[in-house]
Formats: structure tokens, sequence, C-alpha cells
């Protein structure tokens, strides 16, 4: 029997997938090395009590204070772990959910995620350091007593990812005993985040609240979708309401919706209409949204105007007159533009709509 090797499985991976694997195991690999030659006592006397001789290698991890002459760590820190349990959960389900999502997206649109959700939580990570530092007044704790690293942020990003993908599904917690529902463990990790950043432990889990905020952002409206045709994800079902409570929702979206128009305003995005008015780089939906589900509705409809065609043509027919005449797929095409009925061949007629236009405008 022949057995699985980490080399033999690094291989089995997409290329992009295992080429982040290798860096989070050489990178993690490195810094284990290199902080076998501390000795605990001078790091406690150089830093402080915390002890944390990861502030030791700020070209290698994320270190607030620094970040100006080792900008490269804002990427590379984040397969940087820093003790054993992180390294082995990171180790797990970065192939686990990297492997999935490249093979759904593509190589390239899953680089691009996984830069886009590791960049942007660790720049808010710097900047929120900073602000902490000024307004409290320590520059020592802020800048240089506390450093970021590990795939924490990137982590709730693929959570976030699958919810988009795939809401519904269920997935087994504590060996079995508990089911939970996809879209319902971004949140719960948050809380976890939460929780340890009110304890005092906001380096790195406060990353968590910075990557699930960034990977949202990108999948709501940047990600090209579906051969680049829209950008975003219109659907009401990925709002930003929907991952609070059901009570607290509809506050929530009064204020996500302001804050919609005001990055509108400020344009730092445009208005989901633009892309019906045809301007170049407007936001387009879903599959869920209004023009998607109207093209959705005209496929189905020639559908089954083939089949029934197919169905036709197979029977002798009875009358040659021009009314007993079965519309071709062109003809339904261009009738269902026009929003008009097409008359099948046993009478019936079916109706080719546009999305439903009465429809008020989506949440954002």
């Amino acid at each position: 029997m022949s057995s699985i090797t980490l080399p033999t499985a690094l291989l089995s991976l997409p290329p992009a997938t295992r080429a982040l694997t290798g860096a989070l195991f050489i990178l993690s690999s490195l810094l284990f090395v290199l902080r076998l030659s501390l000795d605990p006592k001078d790091i406690k006397g150089i830093f402080g009590a915390s002890g944390d001789n990861t502030l030791v290698f700020p070209w290698l991890v994320l270190l607030p204070g620094n970040v100006v002459w080792y900008p490269w760590t804002l990427v590379t820190a984040a397969f940087v772990e820093t003790n054993l349990i992180e390294f082995l959960i990171s180790l797990f389900t970065l192939p686990l959910a990297g492997r999935y999502l490249e093979r759904v997206w593509g190589q390239v649109e899953f680089l691009k995620f996984v830069g886009v959700t590791v960049l942007a939580s660790n720049i808010i990570a710097v900047v929120v350091n900073v602000l902490e530092s000024i307004v409290l007044g320590d520059k020592a704790l802020f800048m240089y007593g506390m450093s970021y690293h590990g795939l924490m942020g990137l982590q709730v990003g693929f959570l976030v990812a699958f919810t988009q993908l795939i809401p519904e599904h269920q997935v087994q917690v504590f060996g079995g005993l508990a089911k939970v529902r996809v879209k319902s463990l971004p949140m719960l990790y948050v809380t976890v985040s939460n929780v340890a950043c009110l304890i005092g432990y906001q380096s790195p889990y406060i990353l968590i609240q910075f990557g699930w905020l960034a990977s949202w952002f990108y999948l709501r409206f940047i990600k090209l979708n579906e051969g680049g045709e829209f950008r975003g994800d219109r659907s009401e079902t990925f709002a930003f309401s929907s991952w609070f409570p059901p009570f607290a929702q509809k506050y929530v979206a009064r204020v996500s919706l302001f804050v919609f128009n005001l990055a509108i305003r400020f344009k730092i995005l445009k208005p989901w209409t633009d892309i019906e008015s045809g301007s170049a780089g407007g936001f387009s939906g879903t599959p869920g949204g209004a023009r998607a589900e109207a093209e959705r509705r005209r496929a189905m409809a020639l559908k089954a105007l083939d089949q029934r065609m197919a169905t036709s043509s197979s029977k002798p027919s009875s009358a040659a007159g021009p009314s007993s005449q079965t519309p071709s797929p062109r003809m339904a095409t261009v009738a269902s533009m026009a929003g008009q009925p097409v008359a099948s061949s046993s009478g019936e007629e079916i109706e080719l709509q546009e999305g439903d236009k009465g429809k008020g405008k989506e949440k954002e």
C-alpha cells in the first residue's frame, strides 16, 4: 500500500494553492528555526513582559512601526504562523479551501482574492495601530510592541467566499456533535475575534474582523464573475445586513445604504444603475439581479420552445398554413427582446419577458 507524503499531497493541489501552501510551510519553518537561536530571558528584557520573540524579526512578521522599511510583510506575514496549533490549522484549511476556490474561480481570480484579502486586512491593522498609538499615546505598544501574522484574515475570507457559493451547505463541527450552515461560520469566527480582542489579544485576532470586511467588499463590489461579464454580487442574500441577526438587519441595512450612497458621492463606488446605462466599470447584478434574471427566463423559454419544436417535427404535420408553423429560436429571441408573446405550434403562447420591471431597487 502506497503512503501519501507531504510532497505528494502538495503536487496534487492546483498550482496557486500549491504555491501558497509551500510559502506557508517555508516561512513558518524559517521562523521556527530562527527562534531557536533566541534566549527567552533576553527577549523579555528587550520587549517587556509579553516576551513576543517574533518582534525580533520585523522583516518576517508585520510590525506596524517598521512596515515602511519592510513593506513586503504586508503580504508575507500572513504565511508565518508562530505556534504549532495555528500552523497545523492553516496547513489543513489553506489546501482544502484553496483547492475548491481555485477550481471554481480559476487561478488568476483566486490569487486576486487572496492578495486583496491579505493585503487589505494587514493595511487596516496597521492604520488602526497608528490611530491607537496617537489617541492612547502608547507608541511603544501599538507601533513596536505587537506583530501581525498568520492566515486568520484569509481563513475568514474563505468562509465568506463559501457563504457566497454554497450558503446552505451544512458542515459538522465538534466531531459531529452539531451541524452548522456555511453562511453562519464567518460570524462565529468574527465572534471569536471580538472576544479575544476584548480580553486583550488584539494581535493577531483582530485580523479576522478585517479579513471578513475586506473579502466581503471585494466579492460584493469588485470581483469579476462568470466570464468577466459583470462585477460584484447584488443579491440581497449577500448584502451586508445579512450577516447580522434578523432583529438588527433593518437597522444595519439603513446604515449600510447611507454608507453606500456616501461612497458613491465621493466616487469610491459607482451606482448599481451605471451598468444599465452602459457606462464602463459599473457594478452589474449577480444571477439574482434583474438583468441576469431576465437572461435566465429567456434561456429557459428558448429551451422550452426548442423542445416543442423537436416534438412537433417528429409528428406528421396536418396543416401547412403559415398559422401552424412553429417560430424559430431567432424569432423567439427577437420577440423576447420586444417583450411579446410567441405562439407555439399548439396555439399556446410562451411569454418571454425581461426582468420584473416593476421591481424596486435592490438593497445595497
